[in-house]
């Protein structure tokens, strides 16, 4: 008790001291506190390990707080004692409160699930998800560089809920199909918008050689290890903004930079893998193929011509040999890939360097793809107000291109494919030889020239200024530069080339520029309400020029430049457009519960007439977070549940010709006795418009159980009216066609969406996402049929879907007569044009994706699985395989045709042999439309983390080795090697599997190393 007492005493001296102790004295140890404690320690990721930099730690109470470093560890000196209580602090990762006994100390963090105030790009401007009224997706980096493609784009199928995406051929490079939320033109552009860090990218194709309907991609020429996520804008409230442009949808790509405060940080990335068809077609053998021929000659009346060579004959069919072409012509295929990144920023300064080569084979030979690029993106804070940056890429790309699909002479898959296996390559003399009309494949393969290079530069320069806490301006000026050099030749050993050798060079430059300016204003007034403004204007300006030369006879083969040739013939074109635009948008949220928000946009174009220059699209969303009202917001399980709801207009302009609404003349040189003369090439149309696509959109987001399971529901309506479109003249009128706004398009839809954190431990995590879609797309007005593809297969028809099906509907074989069965629509008893009729599209009834992430310690695994159902395409393949002998030596036989009929009682869907275009094979049958639904393993990836313990003594950040596959199975009652094949890059005819390599499957083994 005398201890008790003379304590007391003791601190009411301490306490009276104090008191009167100078303040400058307090003032000077306020400031700096009594060092008693120290506290070392390192905080990792839970799962992988891998340090982090830039957590935050404070001590509870304290304002104090200090940062980890590039290596995760961090020191703090306080004027407290163990034990301490620490707030952490990091974004994406759950904030943490702990209580530290001792120093040092190992923290791990787990990653975050609660995305609601993850920031969404939409308009020119961030919204947080929470407050977000428009339909919009995101897709990180992992999502976007896990499947060796030339084109990142690719990457999207089967992530975002009502994309649909078509890998339509194997070779790496190519354009593929991509339709968000259906079609909505068939004259203008389907493609989305795609803009990369604020500049809008050209993605159409250059490409001007013949590669028997295939195009090159530019957005091949981005590199995707570049990219820091995707955001995809789907309806009219998150797409208005970019008016004319936003018609298909917006594909927004943020690229990487450094961030400040971050130490400097390097990035190294190496895969090197394999891939080779799943499959290849299954032919005859050549005595199968010679028995097949002798069969369908005894049904038409015809000698044989498979007899004993001591007859005249060719052999008899036991005495043909085979030939395997296929193998000749693919290959198993390398595929490498080097990134390398340099990354940073002070206080100040954020920088960012990538460079990257990536080179891909194709598994037909001998065409490939390769790409060299750079990027560099800075940006600098001059004072307080004042930002400037820039974000700048380089690449070159290189093409080994190949005649494909449907195409011209000196098709590489035509020449091994479509030649009979039991023709020998040699002729008597021992010599390579043509056969069937088709080139020699060996001498082909050999003597294969058919390439291009882009050179291209994606760039803005950007300024900032900051005219108050709440005022904000920025100008941006970007440029998009494509420089497209292409070329072929065709030695006289080859059919293109006969008799001396053809050669072919043009080179394309495609320049867009755009000087962009935006005031934006932002405040909240009190707790409950907040308000926004952005004012805007565009200048556009893009030109193409193409330039092209053809040479025919050269005294050799030695021989290729244009300037050796005997003659020589030259092409030039020209055309540019201007586009001039204005938009504003306003929003206002009550309470963080109601929000609403207006937009709207003018854009002037130069492609039309006065008077209908200018299109005006407007839009407006609201939004309702039911999770904030009384009845909700103590619900526990609850923590987000929002209704949004949209209405808007966007416009399209694109894909059409830049002088669509003019009168247009031509010249040309020789008309008469070597004088240039001129012709009408042209009628104008005075009152051609904008195409213009309203759109409704119905949404539903919720969040679940602490942010473990959110999903996202959407019901949209789009209609298209004053659809542009071709419209063929008489020829009367000296006129072959001309545009006008003559189209109405319907698409429809329902999209759904998942996300579950399905187990979230220290060592072990499991996620999913799963997304549905399905869009009913419809014609409403169209006056007269429009026919496209091969042999007019595609037919689009008012009141039936785009991209229908126009085919004879077999309804079965005759198992008496051998003779296929085809329904006589009109009932004439006779099988004519008139009785081809529409059997269904190529858009599914269904579309999508699923994929799980799993982790455990520091091993990761990831599976994902794309998806179609319902929808058809046409084994074009079929029709020329199995025609049976009617073929003899101008086609190959596929092993299918061994199942036809031959005699009474058979029961089979092959009729027997009677020739082509008779009633067994006719063109466009209907016995090869096929189902088209598929679920496609796409990747498969294992990926093992070195631990902390060993990174520090290698003083390394992170080091990770992974082993993925691509492509590893295809579950599909498709008969071909590929159900999203297509012969041709056109819009209007997909659906069409002729001649085109499969999507293949590969494997690759990789490391992602960080310094």
């Amino acid at each position: 008790m005398k201890k008790i007492k003379h304590a007391k005493h003791i601190l009411f001296c301490v306490l009276f001291t104090m008191c009167f102790i100078p303040v400058k004295l307090f003032a000077q140890i306020a400031g700096e506190p009594i060092i008693n404690a120290t506290l070392q320690g390192k905080i990792v990721d839970s799962i992988s390990g891998e340090p982090l930099e830039g957590v935050t730690i404070q001590l509870e109470a304290v304002t104090h707080s200090v940062k980890t470093d590039e290596k995760g560890n961090f020191h703090f000196v306080t004027g407290q004692k163990l034990p301490f209580t620490l707030m952490l602090s990091y974004v994406g990762y759950e904030r943490r409160k702990l209580v530290v006994n001792a120093s040092p100390v190992l923290i791990k963090l787990q990653r975050s699930s609660d995305n609601l105030d993850e920031v969404v790009v939409v308009g020119y401007t961030t919204v947080g998800k929470k407050n977000l009224i428009g339909s919009v997706e995101k897709v990180g980096l992992k999502e976007v560089n896990t499947i060796p493609t030339g084109s990142f784009d690719a990457q999207l199928q089967g992530k975002v809920a009502g994309v649909q995406v078509s890998s339509s051929t194997g070779v790496p490079g190519e354009a593929l199909n991509i339709r968000l939320r259906g079609a909505t033109s068939i004259n203008a552009n389907n493609n989305p918008l795609y803009v990369i860090d604020g500049v809008f990218v050209n993605a159409e194709s250059l490409q001007t050689l013949n590669t028997g309907g295939k195009a090159s991609s530019p957005i091949a020429d981005l590199n995707p290890s570049d990219i820091e996520y995707v955001e995809v804008l789907k309806d009219a409230e998150a797409t208005a903004l970019y008016g004319s442009r936003g018609a298909n949808g917006v594909i927004l790509i943020t690229t990487k930079r450094g961030k400040n405060g971050q130490s400097a940080k390097i990035d190294v990335n190496l895969y090197a893998g394999r891939a080779k068809a799943a499959k290849l077609w299954e032919l005859t053998t050549g005595p199968e193929h010679a028995e097949l021929v002798n069969e369908y000659n005894r049904n038409v009346g015809k000698p044989e011509p498979f007899v004993s060579t001591a007859q005249g004959g060719r052999g008899l069919p036991s005495e043909q040999q085979t030939f395997d072409r296929l193998s000749e012509a693919f290959r198993t295929a390398a595929v490498y890939n080097a990134d390398l990144s340099l990354y940073g920023g002070s206080d100040k300064t954020t920088y960012y360097l990538g460079t990257g080569y990536n080179k891909q084979e194709s598994i037909l030979r001998p065409i490939a793809f390769d790409r060299a690029s750079f990027r560099f993106n800075l940006d600098q804070k001059i004072n307080e107000r004042l930002k400037v940056g820039s974000s700048n890429a380089i690449s070159r790309t290189g093409r080994n291109q190949g005649r494909a699909g449907d195409g011209p002479q000196g098709g590489i898959l035509q020449a091994a494919l479509h030649t009979p296996t039991y023709l020998s390559p040699y002729n008597e003399q021992g010599e390579l030889v043509g056969r069937a009309g088709f080139d020699n494949l060996t001498l082909l393969l050999d003597n294969y020239d058919v390439g291009s290079i882009s050179l291209r530069y994606i760039g803005n320069v950007y300024g900032e200024y900051q005219i108050s806490p709440h005022l904000k301006f920025r100008s941006t000026f970007s440029v998009d530069y494509n420089h497209y050099d292409e070329h072929e030749y065709w030695n006289k050993f080859l059919i293109a080339g006969s008799p001396s050798g053809s050669a072919t060079s043009a080179i394309s430059q495609a320049t867009t520029w755009i000087n962009e300016q935006t005031l934006t204003y932002r405040k909240r007034f009190g707790t409950q309400h907040s308000f926004g403004l952005l004012l805007g204007n565009t200048l556009q300006s893009s030109t193409f020029s193409l330039t092209s030369a053809t040479g025919k006879g050269f005294a050799s083969n030695d021989f290729k430049i244009i300037g050796s040739a005997a003659n020589t013939t030259s092409f030039q074109d020209w055309n540019k457009y201007n586009l001039a635009s204005f938009f504003g948008r306003i929003d206002y949220g009550f309470a963080d519960k109601y929000l609403i928000d207006f937009s709207l946009r003018a854009d002037g174009s130069s492609k039309f007439n006065k008077g209908y220059q200018w299109g005006y699209f407007p839009a407006v969303g609201l939004a309702w977070r039911l999770s904030k009202e009384d009845f909700l917001k103590d619900v526990s399980f609850v923590n987000d549940f929002k209704i949004r709801s949209s209405y808007g207009i966007t416009g399209n302009q694109s894909g059409i010709n830049s002088f669509a609404a003019r009168q247009l003349w031509s010249g040309v040189n020789g008309a008469y006795r070597g004088v240039a003369g001129m012709f009408p090439e042209q009628l104008a149309d005075e009152k051609l418009t904008w195409e213009q696509t309203s759109q409704f959109n119905i949404g539903l987001d919720a969040a679940l159980f602490h942010n473990r399971l959110s999903f996202a529901f959407n019901y949209y309506d789009k209609q298209t009216k004053d659809g542009l479109l071709t419209a063929v003249l008489p020829g009367t009128t000296g006129y072959d066609n001309y545009l006008n706004n003559a189209a109405e398009i319907s698409n429809k839809g329902l999209e759904f969406s998942l996300h579950s954190t399905n187990i979230q431990r220290n060592y072990f995590s499991w996620t999913t996402s799963f997304n549905i879609a399905r869009n009913v797309n419809k014609i409403e007005q169209l006056s007269k049929p429009m026919n496209f593809g091969s042999r007019d297969l595609i037919l689009f028809k008012e009141g039936s879907p785009m991209y229908s099906f126009w085919v004879y509907k077999q309804l079965y074989v005759d198992s008496q007569t051998g003779d296929a069965v085809y329904e006589d629509v009109n009932g004439d008893g006779k099988i004519t044009t008139d009785d081809r009729q529409l059997l269904g599209s190529i858009w599914p009834d269904f579309f999508g994706g699923i994929s799980n992430n799993f982790t455990y310690k520091n091993w990761d695994l990831s599976a994902f699985l794309s998806f179609s159902v319902g929808n058809e395409i046409y084994n074009h393949n079929r029709f020329f395989g199995e025609a049976g002998g009617a073929r003899d030596a101008a086609r190959v036989i596929f092993k299918s045709n061994l199942d036809r009929w031959q005699q009474p009682g058979d029961i089979t869907d092959v009729p027997r042999s009677d020739g082509i275009n008779n009633n067994n094979y006719k063109d466009g049958g209907g016995r090869w439309l096929e189902d088209g639904s598929y679920l496609r393993f796409r990747s498969l990836s294992m990926g093992y983390n070195l631990p902390a313990a060993a990174l520090e003594k290698l003083s390394l950040t992170k080091l990770r080795v992974y082993v993925q596959a691509t492509n590893l199975f295809t579950w599909t009652k498709y008969t071909g090697l590929d159900p999203e094949s297509a012969a041709s890059s056109s819009a209007n005819e997909q659906g069409i599997d002729l001649g085109t390599p499969p999507q293949p499957r590969s494997f690759q083994l990789g490391v992602n190393l960080t310094l």
